[in-house]
């Protein structure tokens, strides 16, 4: 077997806090695939289709951050590749984010109590699916421990940087069955969609290369003609798969949070657009802010 890629460190623009960031993927408990235990971020990115378990810790500190990753061994990822992946983890603030936070005082005083939260992406197009998925319409941490059991019975658990990181592929959840995704508590219609979804990966119809081309409301609309998924999910799977500046205003949490920042009590999916329209490049980071201080938990999300 070959030896896991050395450690590779890269630095990255602050202000960025690494742990408050993604302190979110515990909040709910642990899926078993993207995992945070206070020191380590350990997932799964994805390479041109190739998927490699990675354990990243967070360097310095929320003004001058970084990341050190190792790859787990006998993975097909190079350094220079493993460098390029940790660079684009976080969306970070461009030069219109001072901009907006100097003509939305309500926001600014939100990203003052914490400036450094950034978003988490996702590199997987078919993780970022089966974590919508399961989270329609349930309890979040009902929907974490789906995802868990998933892992577990479809997945291969991998070693990496002393931890363990289970690897999902679409091929082997495309040739499930409905009854056996019934066995873990799914649904029969949310374990259709699931096999659905995985078969679109496998056999080439969710192309990451194809998708990255379209203009947003384009592959909005082109996730949604899949079984399964709707406006909620093709926009999360906009936002965090290829970093579109979507609202996704269907967001049952988001909606509480924007009701809350801009006084209007809980708003319809057409007013939080009209609300946040002015966010536009940097909604994805005024998003997550919202979303980490203007929301208390929320039971059940949007769905389709």
């Amino acid at each position: 077997m070959s030896e896991a890629v050395a450690a590779v460190t890269v630095e990255l623009a602050g202000p960025l806090d690494v742990a408050a960031s993604v302190e979110f993927l515990r909040r709910n408990g642990d899926d078993l695939m993207d995992r945070w235990d206070g020191s380590r971020l350990v997932r799964v990115l994805t390479f041109d289709g190739r998927r490699v378990p990675v354990s990243m810790r967070p360097l310095g500190d929320a003004t001058t951050p970084g990341l050190s990753a190792t790859a787990a061994p006998g993975q097909d990822i190079t350094v220079e590749e493993l460098r390029a992946a940790l660079a684009v983890q976080f969306i970070l603030a461009g030069a219109s984010w001072d901009h907006l936070l100097a003509t939305d005082p309500r926001l600014a005083a939100v990203a003052a109590t914490a400036p450094a939260i950034r978003p988490l992406g996702l590199t997987d197009p078919f993780y970022s699916l089966v974590r919508a998925i399961t989270a329609q319409q349930v309890n979040l941490r009902f929907a974490t421990t789906i995802r868990a059991r998933l892992a577990q019975s479809f997945g291969v658990r991998v070693e990496v940087d002393g931890s363990e990181v289970y690897v999902l592929e679409p091929d082997t959840l495309a040739g499930a069955s409905v009854a056996a995704l019934r066995r873990l508590q799914l649904s029969e219609r949310k374990a259709s969609y699931l096999i659905g979804v995985a078969s679109a990966v496998a056999d080439g119809r969710i192309d990451q290369r194809e998708l990255a081309g379209l203009e947003t409301e384009e592959l909005v609309r082109t996730m949604t003609r899949l079984h399964g998924v709707g406006r909620w999910t093709a926009e999360w799977f906009a936002a965090r798969v290829f970093g579109r500046p979507v609202v996704v205003a269907g967001d049952v949490g988001l909606r509480k949070g924007v009701g809350r920042l801009y006084g209007v009590g809980m708003p319809s999916e057409d007013e939080v657009r009209r609300l946040t329209g002015h966010w536009q490049d940097d909604a994805l980071i005024a998003q997550q802010l919202v979303l980490e201080t203007c929301t208390r938990p929320v039971d059940r999300v949007a769905g389709d």
